[in-house]
């Protein structure tokens, strides 16, 4: 299967809210109850603080992130989706706080989060660039921003993902939307996805940035 990919409501016709509430409508998680790989990986030894997961669906990562002390707003255009994720919380013992906002019109608290999440948000690259501009200015000082996508090279090189070539992105084109944000890692990463007979190999951009302190 492949990552969470989400495009929110006003990008176009047959991306509705009621399209995402019809995917997200069955008891199973369509997604992972398991956080990303490399999300959880990049973040597991920051300090505990407050944390903002962008289009969030089902909230595997938010509800990972609240299990290690994290205060998580997590926001999802679907309440199909965060009805599903806030039972997962529940399950797991722990408290989110869930936002049903698209992420286009959402402005969060500016320079008030720690750690700023926004996984496989496969949009246009001018809104895409709305959501990190918004993403990059919650940014508190010291705070981590991840972005993780579909890379544009997958359409070609890897497996999986949207097909749509408008939609994908490189850490290169991510880069400049974060305005004085300083980039420790953006590259192209191979991830490898499990298949019935084998397994395949997609590649996806990663960029991780700071606010100096």
């Amino acid at each position: 299967m492949t990552e969470h990919t989400r495009p929110p409501s006003s990008v176009r016709p047959g991306f509705a809210r009621e399209d995402w509430n019809a995917r997200y409508a069955g008891t199973e998680l369509l997604w992972t109850a398991q956080p990303n790989r490399l999300f959880a990986a990049e973040v597991e030894d920051l300090p505990a603080g407050r944390a903002l997961d962008v289009a969030c669906g089902e909230g595997r990562n938010a509800v990972w992130l609240a299990e290690r002390g994290w205060r998580v707003s997590a926001i999802d255009f679907s309440d199909v989706a965060l009805a599903k994720a806030a039972r997962l919380a529940e399950s797991r013992g722990v408290e989110v706080e869930w936002l049903v906002a698209d992420v286009l019109e959402h402005t969060p608290e500016p320079r008030s989060f720690d750690l700023v999440a926004v996984l496989y948000l496969q949009l246009p690259h001018a809104e895409l660039a709305r959501v990190l501009r918004s993403a990059a200015a919650a940014l508190a000082p010291g705070g981590t921003l991840v972005v993780i996508g579909h890379d544009a090279t997958n359409l070609t090189d890897g497996y999986g993902g949207p097909r749509d070539p408008s939609v994908l992105f490189t850490p290169d084109d991510v880069a400049p939307e974060l305005g004085d944000l300083v980039v420790e890692r953006a590259e192209t990463v191979r991830r490898v996805v499990a298949l019935e007979d084998g397994e395949a190999t997609a590649l996806d951009a990663f960029v991780r940035v700071v606010r100096p302190g």
